[in-house]
């Protein structure tokens, strides 16, 4: 029996650094919403065999007509958005019960930002063989600049080392029990991160780093969508 992969893409998020008034989740890119590009791109990968988007409640039936409209056949449910990226995955998560779906006892949840519209196929094909023997695998690329330690006022702490660090990405892909569980300890102990590999990794999950691509960029700010639009344009 194949492994079940679900995709859960939050795109709940307020992005306040992109602009106030505008969602960058429906921002279009020569007239294809933003979104819409990233649920196509998993939407084409074979193994995915569902999708979960996280939007806010306000968003909810704008994306059920965005969907309809693009035909996105994997995506059969949305998840509530959270106050934070952290809540609204629990909120997908919890629709995900694998006591009552025995193919779901051994599958997969990968987990992409909403705001990544150029993810490669093949690096999400590496992440879902790599994952085999290990607790999660996540994309990263390795720091090239010098990363410097200030103070509140800006003034220079120290020069941290740069050779092991690496600059994460999403896909992150794990098995759906080690992230329910990563999770549920998670909120037991009212800890929060700003991925979903620290999570596994605080329980002692052994959690693996491949190569990403530079292109794979999270829309954060407008110049970020300028360079989406020149890519997108170039493809």
């Amino acid at each position: 029996m194949r492994t079940k992969v679900i995709a859960i893409v939050p795109a709940a998020g307020r992005g306040e650094r992109f602009h106030p008034s505008i969602r960058k989740t429906f921002v279009e890119v020569a007239g294809v919403p933003l979104l819409i590009y990233t649920l196509k791109r998993l939407h084409e990968i074979k193994p995915i065999t569902e999708i979960i988007p996280v939007l806010r409640e306000g968003d909810m039936e704008k994306g059920l007509e965005l969907i309809e409209a693009h035909n996105l056949s994997k995506i059969k449910r949305i998840a509530p958005g959270g106050e934070e990226r952290q809540d609204s995955i629990y909120n997908a998560l919890r629709l995900i019960r694998e006591v009552e779906d025995s193919t779901l006892r051994d599958g997969l949840v990968l987990i992409h930002d909403g705001v990544r519209p150029l993810i490669f196929a093949g690096l999400i094909e590496k992440l879902l063989h790599d994952i085999k023997g290990v607790d999660g695998v996540a994309l990263g690329l390795p720091v090239k600049e010098t990363l410097k330690e200030v103070d509140a006022r800006m003034f220079v702490l120290s020069t941290v080392t740069r050779e092991k660090l690496w600059a994460i990405q999403t896909p992150q892909v794990f098995p759906v029990r080690v992230i329910k569980k990563a999770y549920d300890r998670a909120y037991k102990d009212g800890f929060y991160a700003t991925d979903d590999a620290a999570l596994v990794e605080r329980i002692g999950g052994k959690v693996k780093i491949i190569a990403g691509s530079p292109f794979n960029i999270k829309v954060t700010t407008p110049e970020d969508l300028e360079m989406v639009e020149y890519l997108l344009s170039k493809q």
